[in-house]
């Protein structure tokens, strides 16, 4: 399978540029001599430090510019998209978190929903060769069918998160239909890895666990009928976002739109107890989390599980690191960061 390479000569635009994704991507790029145009408003959704952190790392790039500002500020995107002229435009900015929107759906829609409008009016008015999304696996709600895959009725969301990338998805679709933007849409599957997201649960776990406290456990304590995720670490997600970078959807519709999981789901207890082992390691002692065990949360879903086929067909790439690997790479970086000293 081939599929076309990067070309250093194109204006990248990575919205979220700051965030876990948006960071690793710009990095990726910039290693290889694109121009990226970061954009970020960094938000206080999570530690604002690891943000700058982020940040700090891609500064001394020569092709990097960074503007701080937020998707949903119509004149500013107006004004970037004049000014950078960007040929190929990654949108990862968006409001995160499943549970969040249940507590605060306005920034959802505010950033998910108008900040989305803007990047696609950006993009019809400025055509670009590409346009590249963050979805999510959210949008497959309580869907029983595994693995899930691209072709499924997603209709049926169970949080405000997921009603809002699937609404990404159908503007996606119209602005193609109408406008003929080339666009993709990306449904990722639990990303994990250094230098994270602290809202995810593993991060939340480790901060836990040094605090002294116990973890909680949304899974009803039923182990015969545990939690599946489908855990994949960014390096993959990042490998697959590039691939698919310079192969734009082709056809009477150019959009498209495909998963990106490790097609291997986990029991959540298996992940906590490989992130207790990895943890161990990067101390050199052994690590066992107290825990307290609690209903399932609204809006969670009992399963997620990848059908990676069509990524593969398309790019000829599967997502292949192991949450061992994973969460060694993550607990070495977390002990390191933090100066963890036991």
């Amino acid at each position: 399978m081939t599929y076309n390479q990067l070309d250093p000569n194109k204006v990248y635009l990575i919205t979220g540029a700051a965030g876990f994704i948006g960071y690793y991507l710009s990095r990726k790029l910039l290693d290889q001599g694109c121009k990226v145009i970061g954009l970020d408003n960094i938000n206080d959704y999570y530690d604002v430090n690891l943000k700058h952190a982020r940040l700090q790392q891609l500064e001394p790039y020569e092709n990097f510019t960074f503007i701080k500002g937020d998707i949903a500020d119509k004149g500013l995107i107006t004004e970037i998209f004049e000014g950078h002229k960007p040929n190929i435009v990654v949108n990862l900015a968006a409001q995160a978190g499943v549970r969040y929107s249940i507590e605060n759906p306005d920034v959802y829609i505010q950033s998910n929903i108008i900040g989305f409008y803007n990047i696609l009016e950006a993009c019809r008015h400025y055509p670009v060769e590409h346009l590249v999304y963050a979805s999510s696996s959210s949008v497959y709600g309580a869907n029983k069918k595994v693995p899930f895959e691209e072709s499924d009725f997603v209709d049926t969301p169970v949080s405000l998160y997921a009603a809002t990338k699937k609404s990404n998805e159908l503007m996606a679709y119209t602005y193609s239909h109408l406008y003929k933007i080339p666009a993709t849409g990306l449904r990722f599957f639990t990303v994990y890895g250094p230098m994270g997201r602290p809202d995810m649960a593993y991060f939340g776990f480790a901060d836990k666990y040094f605090a002294g406290e116990p973890i909680k456990i949304f899974n009803n304590g039923d182990f015969e009928n545990d939690l599946y995720r489908d855990f994949t670490y960014v390096d993959d997600i990042v490998e697959g976002i590039e691939r698919l970078l310079s192969n734009p959807p082709v056809g009477d519709v150019q959009h498209k739109v495909f998963n990106i999981g490790n097609n291997n789901p986990e029991k959540l207890m298996v992940f906590i107890e490989t992130l207790e082992k990895c943890l161990g390691k990067a101390l050199g002692r052994e690590v066992v989390f107290e825990k307290v065990f609690e209903p399932i949360k609204p809006g969670d879903v009992p399963a997620t599980y990848a059908s990676t086929d069509e990524l593969q067909k398309a790019v000829g790439f599967k997502p292949k690191t192991s949450i061992e690997e994973g969460l060694q790479k993550f607990a070495d970086w977390y002990v390191d960061y933090y100066k963890v000293k036991w």
